[in-house]
């Protein structure tokens, strides 16, 4: 059984403009932006405007636009943060490790022989986040 879609969850508050956020890339249909407990340097979530809970009751539609924003967004962090690789995650559900149920997708750069930090709930400083957004922001120019 699908779990409706709860409007209060921390990604809708940041898409009506109620939570702050370091906006990195934004278009018609979606919305990245700075991962502020990131897991690596220029840790970027890219989510869709349209209310879907994960990829289990989003419109194919608004899957497609969202798999195009994160090939866009994979492309510059990969640039922008001078990675040699680059992981996609997006998990589904609490048994699938969601934790926010706004469908989300994770683009994280990666370095050879470098792991993905632990997720220990610590937040980044706000002008670290901007100063990798910034430099994914220049690649995207």
């Amino acid at each position: 059984m699908t779990q409706a879609y709860d409007p209060s969850n921390v990604f809708a508050k940041i898409l009506r403009g109620e939570l702050p956020c370091e906006k990195v890339y934004e278009d018609e249909h979606t919305l990245a932006l700075m991962d502020i407990m990131p897991r690596a340097d220029g840790h970027v979530l890219v989510i869709p405007k349209a209310p879907a809970r994960n990829i289990l009751d989003i419109a194919p539609e608004d899957l497609s636009r969202l798999a195009v924003s994160v090939q866009k967004l994979a492309k510059a962090v990969k640039a922008g943060m001078g990675a040699d690789g680059i992981t996609v995650q997006q998990f589904n559900e609490s048994a699938g490790g969601q934790v926010v149920f706004h469908i989300h997708v994770h683009v994280l750069p990666r370095w050879e022989g470098v792991a993905l930090r632990p997720h220990t709930g610590a937040m980044e400083k706000p002008e670290v986040l901007k100063a990798h957004a910034d430099r994914i922001r220049a690649a995207l120019a």
